[in-house]
């Protein structure tokens, strides 16, 4: 099918949007982030997944970004996981939560989305836990409270910290846990390892 929509947002509503492309509007799921980050006048991208259901009935599922698209590709890819829940998930955990939930184990994390049980909870952890990507985690710790934005200075000292600590033997789990404890994430590099490292002693 097609990979991504370009058009207008004509409408918004609480789980999907309406976007006008080619002169036809279609009807798109989204998270509320993706929601709140698209409309007004400009023309926007919207990437999409397509999901046929029974009767000949296919729904489209819609993203800003392809980050939300991948993680969203592989929650479906869950065992008991439908495009629906896959939803849930990325609206209630954005992709740089729900990164760190998975490669940190928080069961608690995930157990907070609607529909998302004990049972569910683990298999996402068990299936998901080993396919979150070096970017999607170093995303992750270049947003936290105080870090600069993935390519400027303190983004870039995030992923080497992070690039270090995994060097060292710790898992990506452990190595994300560690950071996201640091209290200045703005630092260099070597400070960031420092204080990861005195955390992990602490854990």
């Amino acid at each position: 099918m097609f990979a991504y929509l370009e058009g207008r947002v004509t409408e918004k509503r609480p789980d999907s949007m309406v976007v006008e492309a080619g002169g036809v509007g279609f009807l798109v799921s989204a998270t509320p982030e993706t929601i709140s980050r698209l409309g007004g006048e400009a023309r926007s991208r919207v990437y999409t997944k397509v999901v046929a259901k029974q009767d000949d009935v296919w729904e489209i599922y819609g993203f800003a970004t392809r980050e939300e698209e991948e993680m969203f590709e592989k929650l479906i890819s869950v065992s008991g996981v439908g495009p629906k829940l896959a939803l849930s998930v990325l609206s209630s955990l954005p992709v740089r939560e729900l990164a760190l939930a998975l490669v940190s184990g928080d069961v608690k994390a995930l157990k907070r989305v609607p529909g998302v049980g004990p049972k569910v909870a683990q298999r996402l952890l068990l299936e998901l836990r080993d396919k979150v990507s070096d970017e999607e985690l170093v995303g992750e710790m270049a947003a936290l409270p105080g870090a600069a934005a993935p390519g400027k200075a303190e983004g870039g000292a995030v992923q080497d910290a992070l690039a270090a600590l995994l060097a060292l033997g710790y898992t990506q789990a452990e190595a994300a846990t560690a950071l996201s404890r640091v209290k200045d994430p703005g630092a260099s590099a070597e400070e960031l390892i420092r204080q990861a490292l005195r955390a992990m002693a602490q854990m």
